[in-house]
């Protein structure tokens, strides 16, 4: 998929590699989000900083100084970050129809919001339309768990379930969203449609702007991250992470430059498929039980800054998903398999099996270094089974969506 203004030519599901490396230019710099944002979040009820929590056993395992886990586990009042990136956006949508206060619900009939989700976007979008007093449309596909349907029903949204693939249901979102008092907010963008998919990745710089607070004040032996790694769908969080440490990003007064990481599935390395390729390509997804990364085209708007600010890509299993969250809940960290991914992944770099020295050598990760793991979601967010297959549908990812 390419969204809406064209095709993108599918290349095979699965990647021809796992790793690919390019240590950025890290003097290359973007603009930086705008500063307002997280003095809109801290005026949304609820609000309070999500915990950076540190993990000395895994800063042992991995050969660094130190490694915290940013737990994105309770973000108000969801089990994933994607409020931060949904409110804002709103917040912005609303404000253009009727200029007002920055949270207050609008006159005139309601708006419908519409969007596709794999699960966390769209229970977000249904969760700020109910407290706004507007209406939610949410399109989801076959691969979402039953639980987390619920979830996003349970906000009010009238629910379209769609058998394809995440990009059939973006594809029947933004048909719907052509109706009259209705609007697309999706966290992807294509050809024509980017201004929406912009606000959303910048309403998850508050979560960057945190973790930047949270460092400084973790001691003296926490320097500036040296490796940060990203769960990857299409790709607009590591958007927010490149705009942000390549956008002034400081700690202690001093520059904050670190390793940037994607991690995705090995069923759904979209950007991976595209660094090595040296362009956006599109890759036919499999069944992943991290369905929230499991999206086969990078967004229009996230590959420019992908393509120069991110240093490495790597693609995990399964397996090594279900393991990490496994390793994450007997350390006292709730994490579902997406969130959980960016412990996959600084393994598979750090210490995984014929890494050698190579890829820290790449990523320029000393024994020093501080690692900054992303776990974008709560184990509520999305139910999986003993082996680490969502629970309630069968491997292949068909069932009862």
């Amino acid at each position: 998929m390419a969204g809406r203004g064209g095709t993108v030519a599918p290349v095979p599901p699965a990647p021809a590699t796992t790793w690919f490396a390019r240590p950025a230019d890290r003097g290359w710099i973007c603009a930086p989000a705008p500063a307002e944002v997280p003095d809109f979040h801290a005026g949304l009820p609820g609000y309070a900083p999500t915990p950076l929590t540190e993990l000395p056993s895994l800063a042992a395992e991995l050969g660094v100084g130190r490694v915290f886990v940013k737990d994105e586990s309770a973000r108000l009042g969801l089990p994933a970050f994607k409020a931060l990136g949904a409110s804002w956006a709103v917040r912005r949508v609303l404000a253009r129809r009727a200029p007002g206060p920055p949270a207050g619900r609008t006159p005139g009939p309601p708006l419908v919001l519409v969007t596709a989700t794999d699960g966390n976007h769209g229970r977000a979008v249904a969760r700020t339309a109910r407290l706004l007093g507007q209406r939610a449309h949410v399109f989801v596909p076959r691969s979402v768990h039953p639980a987390a349907v619920a979830a996003i029903e349970a906000e009010g949204a009238r629910i379209t379930l769609v058998p394809g693939p995440y990009d059939e249901a973006v594809r029947r979102a933004a048909d719907a969203a052509a109706g009259p008092d209705a609007v697309l907010v999706q966290d992807t963008a294509w050809p024509g449609y980017e201004e929406i998919p912009g606000w959303i990745v910048e309403g998850y710089s508050t979560l960057f702007t945190e973790i930047d607070a949270q460092l400084s004040a973790a001691g003296a032996g926490a320097g500036p991250p040296g490796l940060v790694a990203v769960p990857v769908g299409v790709g607009s969080l590591a958007q927010a992470a490149v705009t942000h440490y390549r956008g002034g990003a400081r700690h202690r007064g001093r520059p904050a430059r670190p390793a940037l990481l994607s991690v995705e599935p090995d069923t759904a390395a979209c950007v991976l498929a595209s660094l090595v390729q040296g362009r956006r390509v599109a890759v036919a997804t499999g069944a992943t039980s991290m369905a929230g990364l499991n999206c086969g085209t990078p967004s229009t708007l996230a590959w420019p800054l992908l393509r120069a600010g991110l240093d490495a890509a790597v693609a995990v299993t399964d397996e090594e998903s279900a393991l990490a969250v496994r390793d994450l809940a007997a350390l006292g960290v709730s994490s579902g398999p997406c969130g959980a991914a960016s412990l996959a992944g600084a393994r598979a770099v750090l210490v995984g099996t014929g890494t050698g020295a190579g890829r820290r050598d790449a990523l320029g990760i000393g024994p020093d270094a501080t690692v900054v793991l992303l776990s974008t979601e709560g184990a509520a967010a999305n139910p999986v089974g003993s082996a680490g297959t969502p629970s309630g549908r069968p491997p292949d990812g068909r069932g009862v969506l």
